[in-house]
């Protein structure tokens, strides 16, 4: 007999496949409720069973699927590819599966693999034949991106509502501290005088923005994959259009081969997580540092902290210091897909099976970490007076003695150069600017006697803490009744 690369043709080949069908307990029972085709000759190894098995974690996209497998039945129905019969079957047989879903009553088993299997296994079981019509023009390559957008599309829309609570949080006590000043800090010197309300808006500003690449990356994640089979479509006469509508998707993956392989949504979804968490991690320092004894800023509720073991007098900032690390594993988490998808070819390959862990992971950590914080920001107790003391250490009002003389008509370099000497004299007098009297002042600039006399009563202003954040008066500045307009905008737009 001919034997050929790409199929045995001999008659120990023939002898082999009709041994298995004969003998269907070991390869073809096991392969049917695999959901796969009696070619094969043996079962599957119990090792690569549980190495191969996806059910473990991708069971969380049930409802989906069934939300999914739903709107499949309906288009088939209507395009007259399976009965009436047949659809109503699928429905009473899917709600059964709810139910049992939701109850903690439906049997999960490693040995039909996925998700996707399990529920068909199930609804087969439950309607018999009309459950085997449901897989009609459709495989689970597209089954699988369908479930995971429908998935993700849901879960960017509790995080985008947890941003918006945690936003508002935010706004809150920015307007309780409009006015509560402390040190601003470059290369973390003191370097000019902010208000509280102020810094924290620089966050609810941040959060904004990853709210809104959540929102944009949403818009990619809903277009739906379903139609593209297994890679090439499908010869049934399908309305994916319709299939859509039924599941509030904007529009299709219109190519097939992209539909089935593409999960940039998914790297886009945990790119914007990453950002996220790098914002939440910036906060999460700063809470760390100001309720460090040393700067002792704020303090955090008791039920987000922890004590010692042996240091009984220790409250330890577990929340950010924990949400700190967690941003690591979100980065790991992108990195993971990335790397996942950087060398695979069109169109599915099994690699892809890999996606749903570090997805699942980053958007649970991303979720639980918003919802905490926004519990968390609210039970922050401001030490205003250390704050106030810190803003006045450091000469933080120098820029507005410059600022000073520039308006009373010296370049500003030669005005920043004129306070340095200042500041000079201040270090080794040890005390702040506002403590020289006006003729010390006048001579520690060390500029010409017509340029000391433009340096009058009214410097004092300039030089407190007070008026240097007042004079900040403008859209974006630290002045306190621009944070209160910027607190009145924030409060119109969130709602």
């Amino acid at each position: 007999m001919r034997r050929t690369d790409d199929c045995l043709t001999n008659n120990e080949g023939i002898k082999t496949m009709r041994d298995a069908n004969l003998n269907p307990s070991n390869s073809q029972l096991h392969n049917k409720s695999a959901g796969w085709s009696a070619l094969f000759s043996e079962p599957m190894s119990e090792l690569v069973k549980r190495y191969t098995a996806s059910v473990d974690f991708d069971k969380r996209l049930a409802m989906f699927d069934i939300m999914g497998s739903i709107a499949h039945a309906k288009m088939l129905a209507q395009q007259n590819i399976i009965s009436a019969t047949d659809l109503a079957d699928i429905e009473r047989g899917l709600a059964q599966i709810t139910t049992e879903i939701e109850a903690g009553q439906f049997d999960w088993q490693l040995d039909l693999e996925d998700v996707h299997l399990n529920i068909e296994a199930r609804l087969t079981a439950l309607i018999g034949l009309a459950g085997k019509r449901l897989h009609t023009g459709r495989s689970r390559n597209d089954q699988v991106a369908t479930d995971i957008r429908l998935w993700l599309r849901a879960q960017i829309d509790d995080i985008v509502v947890a941003l918006t609570a945690l936003r508002r949080g935010l706004v809150e006590v920015a307007e309780r501290e409009a006015a509560t000043i402390l040190p601003g800090f470059t290369h973390l010197q003191v370097a000019q005088p902010v208000t509280f309300g102020h810094h924290l808006l620089a966050y609810v500003n941040m959060f904004g923005r990853d709210a809104e690449r959540f929102a944009d990356c949403r818009k990619r994640v809903n277009r739906l994959p379903l139609g593209a089979a297994a890679l090439a479509g499908t010869t049934y006469p399908i309305d994916r259009e319709f299939v859509a509508r039924e599941l509030g998707f904007d529009g299709l993956c219109e190519n097939s081969l992209d539909a089935v392989s593409d999960r940039d949504f998914a790297i886009e979804f945990c790119a914007a997580a990453s950002l996220l968490m790098m914002h939440v991690s910036r906060l999460s320092e700063e809470l760390i540092i100001w309720m460090s004894p040393r700067v002792g800023f704020i303090d955090l509720a008791d039920r987000f902290c922890t004590g010692s073991s042996i240091m009984p007098q220790k409250k330890n900032p577990d929340v950010p210091e924990l949400a700190r690390g967690k941003t690591g594993r979100v980065y790991g988490d992108l990195m993971c897909l990335l790397t996942l998808m950087k060398g695979q070819p069109l169109a599915y390959n099994k690699d892809n099976q890999e996606d749903k862990e570090p997805l699942f992971d980053a958007a649970d950590t991303v979720l639980e970490t918003v919802l905490i914080f926004t519990e968390m920001v609210q039970g922050i107790t401001v030490k205003a007076d250390n704050m106030r003391a810190a803003a006045l250490q450091g000469f933080s009002t120098a820029t507005d003695l410059a600022d000073y003389l520039v308006k009373k008509g010296l370049p500003f370099r030669d005005a920043h150069e004129a306070v340095a000497h200042a500041v000079k004299l201040c270090t080794m007098k040890q005390c702040d600017l506002a403590d020289l009297t006006l003729e010390e002042l006048r001579a520690a600039v060390d500029l010409s006697v017509e340029q000391q006399a433009l340096i009058t009563a009214d410097v004092s202003h300039c030089l407190t803490l007070e008026g240097s954040v007042a004079a900040r008066d403008h859209i974006g500045g630290t002045a306190p009744n621009q944070v209160l307009a910027a607190v009145a905008r924030l409060k119109e737009s969130l709602g």
